[in-house]
């Protein structure tokens, strides 16, 4: 018996694919395994390849796995594209309509079963998907009753019939994977889960989730991959608590209908790609320079231009610290999982309006799309700060018909921000440089004045983790920093190196802008070698880095990833062997 599987399912895309692996993952969730997926589409609406691979454990997993055991093949394409993660005692269990061979350099078994074929004499050909999990379950060894009342779910507004038909489907399969059992080779079952049902989840769905518990009532948007999942999700859950959504025809609009939301007092926020990103860049300037909150997601995905839009990519990070024009206030944080995503969301949205700047939230496809396990979520733990906000009448003296000092020069930087209504709180807003009172001013005394105190609010800012990681070794071989989705491949790949007798530390950034720079100056000055692994071509992370602290450039490794794909854990532990030997080399 095994304590993990890696599963995959592929076939055409639009040919429900996607919900073979979501029918499989929500039914091992539901017996309490830890997973953690990732799925491969093409950009296409219909056709191309597409794959869904889970990884499923009895203990907690944060990165897709090495190799894989078990494949469904709905067709040729896929054993082609996918046979060179499976080993001699892996398994491609293949429809037979496919008519199914076996590549000259791949060694792993092929088991014929007729999926099409069976699910037509069913009804229908879509439910050839049922078919192949109750194969799956016949080779895993797993109890179907959960996969019974998981279909029961899913089908009973279709009526009885429907559900008994897939029923059936699900039962045939698992008769048919019963008779090819003795042909196999390895053991496929699990062991046993000992731990209770999780949350099962994708980043984006946290961070919507993130939203509406920080106080969120209104996002605007338009949609583009990976983010549109978030605007999906405050569609059918925002009205629930009084909220909106609205489709805007542009991301400028969106990004504008957001900043004037806040601007209403009313906690909004928009997502999008780097695309879209790009065309919100004046409307961002227009947030720091009114000092309105507004909070950005940015789902990363492979660039420039329409570029890869549906893989896996950390390219704009540059970008979101320097694309503005002109200099303002900025706050750049990215979580490292999809539990991280729902509460460092919630802690945008309470820095968006204490420091009264945009926030940016940075994500990237594996972590917006990938789904995985997430702990039992702690309500309790939210706390909403909504900074200087002044909600009741302000007292002022008879016959006083000045403007509000909106814009005071605070040594904070920080001014008070009267909602619009408030009386005695009339000030002017303006994108154009202005006075306290909001007044446009081109003074030159005014300017450096009002440059200054925008710029303080964030000068030492720094959240309450701008760091998350291992950091306990006084003196350590390598140490390696990444951020987002990263974190689980370099995780897993250190605690390889570690057995191998390898010094290792691991650091991920959450707060990018400000740069968290005397937290991670201390681990880099007691690393032999520091590794940034990041997912761009330019190694826009390390390059950060090097701009922000010292030290470091006779020690900096980069590993760099651009090929669409997520890092491996094997990746880190290769090089990570290379390096240890190089400086082996060196003593």
């Amino acid at each position: 018996m095994r304590n993990q599987i890696s599963w995959k399912v592929g076939g055409q895309q639009g040919e429900g694919i996607e919900s073979t692996g979501e029918i499989f993952a929500t039914a091992m969730n539901r017996k309490g395994y830890y997973l953690y997926g990732y799925r491969h589409f093409s950009s296409r609406i219909k056709g191309g390849h597409t794959n869904n691979k889970i990884r499923v454990s009895t203990t907690p997993v944060h990165a897709v796995s090495d190799d894989l055991d078990i494949l469904i093949a709905f067709d040729q394409e896929t054993i082609e594209v996918n046979h060179h993660e499976m080993r001699e005692d892996s398994v491609i269990i293949a429809d037979s309509k496919a008519k199914p061979e076996r590549p000259d350099n791949c060694t792993a078994q092929i088991i014929e079963l007729p999926f099409t074929a069976t699910a037509k004499e069913l009804g229908t050909a879509l439910m050839k998907n049922m078919v192949a999990i109750g194969a799956t379950c016949a080779l895993m060894s797993l109890e179907t009753s959960t996969f019974v009342t998981l279909i029961e779910n899913m089908f009973e507004k279709k009526g009885e019939k429907v559900v008994n038909m897939n029923i059936e489907a699900l039962n045939q399969g698992y008769d048919l994977m019963i008779d090819k059992l003795e042909t196999l080779d390895g053991d496929f079952q699990l062991n046993y889960s000992q731990s209770n049902p999780h949350l099962y989840m994708i980043g984006n769905d946290a961070i919507g989730l993130g939203a509406i518990s920080a106080g969120s009532r209104f996002m605007a948007a338009y949609p583009i991959t990976p983010a549109s999942e978030i605007m999906e999700y405050m569609i059918e859950n925002l009205p629930k608590v009084g909220g909106t959504v609205v489709q805007t025809e542009d991301e400028i609009a969106a990004a504008n209908m957001a900043i004037g939301s806040n601007y209403g007092g009313v906690r909004a926020f928009t997502a999008s790609a780097g695309p879209g990103l790009s065309l919100m860049m004046e409307a961002i300037g227009l947030s720091g320079m009114t000092e309105t909150p507004l909070v950005i997601v940015n789902t990363q995905r492979g660039g420039p231009s329409t570029g890869l839009p549906t893989k896996q990519e950390q390219s704009d990070l540059m970008q979101m610290i320097y694309g503005t024009h002109g200099d303002i206030p900025k706050i750049v944080v990215a979580p490292t999982d999809a539990e991280d995503a729902f509460y460092l969301t919630i802690e945008a949205f309470n820095l968006a309006e204490v420091y009264q700047c945009p926030v940016i939230i940075l994500s990237d496809l594996q972590l917006s799309l990938g789904k995985q396990t997430v702990e039992q979520l702690d309500y309790n733990a939210i706390k909403i700060d909504r900074g200087e906000l002044i909600t009741a009448d302000i007292e002022r003296e008879e016959g006083d018909k000045s403007y509000f000092k909106r814009y005071a020069l605070t040594d904070s930087g920080i001014s008070p921000r009267p909602l619009p209504g408030t009386k005695g709180g009339i000030h002017h807003v303006t994108g154009v440089e202005h006075n306290q009172e909001g007044k446009t001013s081109e003074s030159r005394e005014n300017r450096i004045q009002q440059m200054e105190k925008r710029m303080r609010k964030t000068e030492h800012l720094l959240i309450e983790e701008p760091v998350k990681g291992e950091d306990n070794n006084s003196q350590m071989d390598i140490l390696y920093l990444g951020f987002i989705s990263t974190k689980g491949a370099i995780q897993e790949g250190m605690a390889r190196l570690k057995e191998q007798g390898i010094k290792v530390n691991h650091l991920h950034i959450r707060q990018l802008h400000p740069f968290p720079k005397e937290t991670l100056q201390q681990a880099i000055d007691k690393a032999t070698k520091v590794v940034v692994v990041e997912h761009n071509y330019q190694g826009q992370l390390a390059n950060i880095i090097k701009m922000n602290v010292k030290n470091i450039e006779d020690k900096l490794v980069h590993q760099t990833k651009y090929d669409g794909t997520p890092f491996l854990p094997h990746e880190i532990e290769d090089k990570g062997i290379q390096i240890a030997q190089e400086i082996k080399e060196m003593i």
